[in-house]
């Protein structure tokens, strides 16, 4: 018989540090477990990553808590099938009940080859921020997985079960900027580049243990001037492998020799793949790209923001470095101003332009017209 767990821990068993916490719920939702999500008032309610529905996953959410579940879609998920709610998420309900092919329609825009369901019964309610689904719905973004969520809430009286993680709200709400404040570094090497033999690699980690951040540190940079630096969010498939459909490549490379060329700087490797969403979700938005979208309109079609990163991360990496000023080489103004309000002056733009080619011409023009970028 599964043992009930009482969620408020004894005094002997303390609950996991909230960064712990929220990394072992990601690691649950990724590999499509249920996780319990605990709101302000004590109360939780068990949720599923959309992406896992199938008929047995749905079935156990439903035993477990004795209640049908619902479907929680990001508000921009929401508004692409035609509900502008007011709020951070919205809850889908459907008069025939939830089944994996609809959770897979409704959530996912790439998922071709499920039958549409009739959208005339389809109504949605606004789901409040700071609430147990729209909490779900921002762990899922954390565990870069689609932002739509199967929650279920337990009846009335019904305990805990053990070998259930349990996640606060509030936790969740607070993970990205409590783990870039507990970024340290915990390893350097010298790594000679190709355009910068004079280079070192420091790795930052959150406390959590999550993916590490890396600065490449060009040079010996002068900490009591404007350092020039370069943010820089990873691409796999434009860093590694060369991808003609962003700049990332050229960004990167040409980055490090103009570094190199100035004798002295730091670039920020940080990851952020695909504005933030991931690189599953961000192969999701090229299959919608190909269909004819723009890179940000195919973000907002997965329900994400048109750029989900944060810049805090950059910011303690560069305190840590003892970094208080720097050129800054970019073309986004908004990271400017994302270094700015996290306490690191920006002395200067620096232009960091680079031809484009036939396959990301259009990436580029979006990403001026857009998203603000000076081309």
């Amino acid at each position: 018989m599964t043992k009930p767990l009482d969620v408020s821990p004894g005094p002997n068993q303390p609950p996991p540090p909230p960064l712990i916490a929220v990394d072992r719920a990601v690691a649950e939702l990724r590999r499509g477990a249920v996780v319990a999500v605990r709101g302000t008032d004590s109360r939780v309610a068990y949720a599923l990553a959309a992406e896992a529905a199938t008929a047995d996953s749905l079935a156990h959410l439903t035993t477990l808590a004795g209640t049908r579940p619902c479907l929680i879609l990001s508000n921009r998920r929401a508004a692409v099938l035609g509900h502008d709610v007011a709020a951070p998420a919205a809850r889908v309900d459907l008069p025939a009940g939830i089944d994996p092919l609809t959770v897979a329609w409704l959530a996912d825009p790439v998922a071709r080859d499920v039958p549409q369901p009739d959208l005339s019964t389809l109504t949605m309610q606004p789901v409040a921020a700071g609430s147990v689904p729209a909490a779900s719905v921002a762990l899922a973004k954390l565990a870069r997985l689609l932002p739509a969520t199967l929650v279920a809430v337990p009846t009335a009286g019904a305990l805990l079960l053990s070998g259930v993680v349990v996640v606060d709200v509030a936790a969740i709400e607070e993970y990205q900027q409590t783990a870039a404040r507990s970024l340290r570094k915990v390893s350097e090497a010298r790594v000679p580049l190709v355009d910068a033999e004079n280079a070192r690699i420091v790795a930052f980690r959150p406390a959590d243990g999550g993916i590490e951040h890396l600065a490449i540190i060009i040079g010996e940079p002068d900490t009591a001037q404007p350092v020039l630096a370069r943010l820089h969010s990873e691409c796999f498939t434009g860093d590694l492998l060369g991808s003609l459909r962003c700049d990332c490549g050229d960004q990167l490379r040409g980055a490090i020799a103009e570094i190199a060329q100035a004798g002295a700087g730091i670039l920020l490797y940080l990851s952020q793949e695909g504005r933030g969403i991931g690189l599953v979700n961000k192969l999701r938005a090229y299959q919608l790209q190909d269909d004819g979208l723009d890179t940000l309109d195919a973000n907002l079609q997965l329900g994400f923001d048109d750029d989900e990163r944060i810049y805090l991360p950059a910011a303690q990496m560069l305190r840590l470095l003892g970094v208080e000023r720097v050129r800054l080489l970019t073309n986004n103004p908004l990271k400017v101003e994302a270094l700015a309000a996290h306490g690191v002056v920006v002395a200067e733009r620096v232009p960091h332009v680079f031809p484009a080619n036939d396959h990301n011409q259009g990436y580029l023009r979006t990403k001026a017209t857009k998203g603000g970028h000076l081309f």
